[in-house]
């Protein structure tokens, strides 16, 4: 190699950045990413909507399914009531019960119980009446009470006994 001088390179000098234009910079990129986020977010609300009604149309489609052949049970029933066919006319309403109370099972639809002490959280009271049995004991159903999972559909309406009434004792 000869020795030659090195020439010095040319070394540019830093150019001052203007914080302003720096600024507008980092705005402009904070800005473009909300704007995608918010983008983003309104396609998921969207799409969560969708999703959500889709399945409350599938869940209807499955009840449609399963009661269409109830309401056939319950047409050949009044098709014997009109024939005044007694027989055949309990037999259909059996079925009818029957062909509505096994798919409620299946979906977990129990009855609230009724036996034993009133329970204000899953049964009504519509009266109280004297009754050889204990005070708040359940005498009667009026009309049974349903529940889906932990929540109570409808309370059952029940006759409760007020104790021992006057002269019974």
């Amino acid at each position: 190699m000869t020795d030659q001088p090195v020439e010095p390179l040319e070394q540019e000098e830093p150019v001052a950045i203007d914080p302003l234009v720096a600024a507008e910079r980092e705005r402009d990129e904070y800005l473009d990413a909300l704007q995608r986020l918010k983008a983003e977010f309104d396609n998921y609300r969207k799409r969560v909507a969708r999703d959500q009604h889709e399945l409350v149309a599938r869940a209807a489609e499955r009840l449609v399914r399963e009661l269409v052949p109830i309401l056939d049970d319950l047409e050949r029933a009044l098709e014997a009531a009109a024939e005044h066919e007694e027989a055949k006319l309990e037999d259909g309403v059996r079925l009818v019960h029957r062909s509505l109370a096994e798919p409620l099972a299946y979906e977990a639809l129990p009855e609230n119980a009724t036996d034993g002490g009133f329970a204000s959280h899953t049964q009504e009271a519509l009266l109280s009446q004297p009754s050889e049995a204990e005070e708040g004991t359940i005498i009667q159903v009026v009309q049974k009470g349903y529940t889906l999972g932990d929540r109570v559909l409808r309370p059952a309406r029940v006759v409760i006994s007020s104790g021992a009434g006057e002269g019974s004792a």
